[in-house]
C-alpha cells in the first residue's frame, strides 16, 4: 500500500535513525579523542577517496538527466566539491585537513594507500547512481538528511581532543553545515514528489539503505585495518609513511 507523503518521509528518516554511520564505533573513538594520530591519518586518506567519488557520481547522474531544471538544481553539488569562483571546494578543504594531520597532500590526492573495501564501496556508489533509476539515484543521496548532526559532533569532538583541529583544518565540515541542508531539502522534496507508488517508495527506501551500507562499509574497513585486529591489507597506507617533510 502506498504510504502518504508524511508516512514515507518518516520511513526514510527511520532508516537514518537505524542505519546511519554515526552509530559506528569508529566515530565514537574519533570524536572522543580515542584515535591515535595515525588512525586519524588513515581516516583522512580513506575518506578522501569518498570525497573524490562524490562529484563523479553527480556528474554520472547529470549525464542521464534530460530535464534542464533538474540539472540546474543538481550542478551546484559538483561546484561545492570541485570548487567554483571564490569557493575553493570541498576537495581542497579536505586536502587542507590532510596538511593539518601531517600527511603529504599529493599522496592523499593520488588515492594510493586506500583500503580495498573503501574503493569497492565508493566505486559501487558511483555505479549505482550511474545505472539505477533517477529516483533511486536521488534517494541514495538522502544520507545528507542525517549529516549535519554528525558534522556538528565531529567539529566539537575534534576541536576538544586533537591539536591539529582549528577553524582552518575543519573548514570542510563547517562548510557542509550550510551546504548539506540546501541539497537535502531539494533531494527530499524530489523523492517525495516522484515516489508515488508503493513500488517506487520501496525502491527509494532500498536505495537509501544501500547508501548507508556504503558509508558503514568504509568504517568497518578502517576499524579492521587500523584498530582491531589492526590487519592492514596489501597496498593499504602504512603508518609513518608519506608524511610532510620537515626541514632540518
Amino acid at each position: 500500500m502506498t504510504q502518504s507523503r508524511a508516512e514515507f518521509e518518516a520511513r526514510l528518516r527511520q532508516i537514518g535513525a537505524d542505519r546511519y554511520h554515526d552509530k559506528h564505533p569508529f566515530h565514537d573513538l574519533l570524536h572522543s579523542g580515542g584515535c591515535t594520530p595515525d588512525q586519524v591519518r588513515a581516516w583522512v586518506i580513506n575518506r578522501y577517496y569518498y570525497q573524490h567519488a562524490i562529484p563523479m557520481k553527480d556528474a554520472a547522474f547529470m549525464s542521464r538527466v534530460e530535464d534542464p531544471a533538474l540539472r540546474r538544481a543538481w550542478r551546484s553539488r559538483i561546484e561545492d566539491h570541485d570548487g567554483h569562483g571564490e569557493n575553493e571546494g570541498g576537495i581542497e578543504r579536505w586536502l587542507r585537513l590532510a596538511d593539518a594531520v601531517g600527511l603529504d597532500r599529493h599522496y592523499v590526492a593520488s588515492r594510493q594507500g586506500v583500503l580495498p573495501a573503501t574503493k569497492f564501496a565508493c566505486d559501487a556508489y558511483v555505479r549505482f547512481v550511474r545505472d539505477k533509476t533517477l529516483l533511486e539515484a536521488v534517494a541514495s543521496s538522502l544520507t545528507e538528511l542525517f549529516a549535519p548532526k554528525i558534522h556538528a559532533n565531529r567539529i566539537e569532538g575534534l576541536l576538544a581532543n586533537y591539536d591539529f583541529a582549528d577553524d582552518r583544518s575543519l573548514s570542510y565540515f563547517k562548510r557542509r553545515l550550510s551546504e548539506a541542508p540546501k541539497d537535502v531539502a531539494f533531494g527530499l522534496g524530489w523523492v517525495l514528489d516522484h515516489a508515488d507508488t508503493q513500488e517506487k517508495q520501496d525502491a527509494a527506501a532500498a536505495a537509501l539503505e544501500f547508501k548507508t551500507d556504503v558509508l558503514w562499509a568504509q568504517l568497518d574497513a578502517l576499524h579492521s585495518a587500523y584498530i582491531a585486529p589492526a590487519r592492514i591489507p596489501p597496498g593499504g597506507w602504512q603508518p609513518g609513511t608519506h608524511m610532510i617533510a620537515v626541514a632540518a
